[in-house]
């Protein structure tokens, strides 16, 4: 990508998007186009359409998207793959109708099977059933990946897409019925600390594991590839590490000296058991992660604290 060029970050406040615009700029590109929902609804056609045609794109980050961890998923199917589906539908199109030099599309790694192979390679895409607790949005996602395919093949667009693993790190959600399980943590360790509850209720029974990628690593990695990656197949993104949902919470409680204990609701889904992603072909392009895990939990503690949602354990 030119320094100068018009790059537009879809999705620039949330945890995927804001760390893209954090890493454009800290390598130089300027001239960046980022909208609110408020300005610019990515599911209604016609703005969309408008907002394309009012300015000369030579780049695409699409990193909006509706998301959320397993209750979220649970609770809003429908939301979940309709608004994800008009998104990307809008924004791939346009895209091509307005001669987009390039996109890089945010897949998921839960386009995965439950049951792949681990660590999961790319070739695993369609190659079982999917966990039911995220299907809806997995399905979204899979579409996308395969209408970026389906637009290169037939208009010879340059569209990437690349699946990264669980993700965390600033401007992450908090939010207890909306939130993924280590930014849920963080806020459920904060709370029963801050009220001095005797334990701390997590759901699942602990023992899935996972592999977590900081966000500002995985925006290195997609300015990375976005500048030298035009293959036709999906990248993984992710650090080819894992540990249990338990070993989380306890890295958690520790970071923040909450000296309750711990209990685990079996009753509650525990999602698909294991998801760590094959990383070997970014590796070979590459690119490899710098963030440790436990480097960038205490970074992102740190950003909850100076979050609005701190405030004093309840008020959020």
């Amino acid at each position: 990508m030119e320094k100068d060029a018009t790059i537009y970050v879809a999705g620039h406040r949330g945890l995927v998007g804001s760390a893209i615009v954090r890493n454009l700029k800290a390598k130089g590109y300027h001239n960046l186009i980022c909208k609110t929902h408020a300005e610019l609804d990515l599911t209604d056609n016609q703005k969309v359409g408008q907002f394309f045609k009012e300015h000369s794109i030579d780049y695409v980050f699409l990193a909006a998207a509706k998301v959320g961890g397993i209750m979220a998923n649970s609770l809003y199917p429908a939301q979940f793959i309709q608004e994800n589906l008009m998104i990307e539908t809008n924004v791939i199109d346009w895209s091509y109708k307005t001669g987009v030099k390039k996109l890089l599309f945010l897949g998921s790694t839960c386009i995965y099977p439950k049951f792949a192979e681990q660590p999961i390679k790319e070739s695993e895409l369609l190659n079982g059933k999917l966990e039911p607790t995220n299907e809806a949005y997995a399905m979204a996602k899979i579409t996308g990946i395969k209408m970026c395919e389906a637009y290169n093949k037939q208009y010879g667009t340059n569209y990437i897409s690349v699946m990264p693993t669980n993700l965390y790190g600033p401007n992450d959600n908090y939010d207890y019925q909306t939130s993924h399980v280590l930014p849920a943590l963080i806020r459920k360790f904060y709370d029963a600390k801050f009220n001095h509850e005797p334990y701390v209720t997590v759901w699942g029974t602990g023992t899935p594991k996972r592999e977590f990628l900081h966000s500002d690593d995985l925006a290195d990695a997609c300015i990375f590839l976005m500048n030298n990656y035009n293959g036709e197949e999906i990248v993984n993104i992710g650090v080819g590490k894992e540990l249990t949902i338990r070993e989380l919470a306890e890295k958690i409680k520790k970071l923040m000296g909450y000296e309750g204990d711990i209990h685990f609701d079996s009753s509650k889904p525990d999602g698909t058991p294991r998801k760590i992603v094959d990383v070997t072909k970014l590796h070979n392009l590459g690119w490899i992660d710098h963030i440790s895990l436990d480097e960038g939990l205490e970074k992102t503690y740190q950003d909850f604290l100076n979050s609005s949602l701190s405030g004093a354990g309840a008020k959020y």
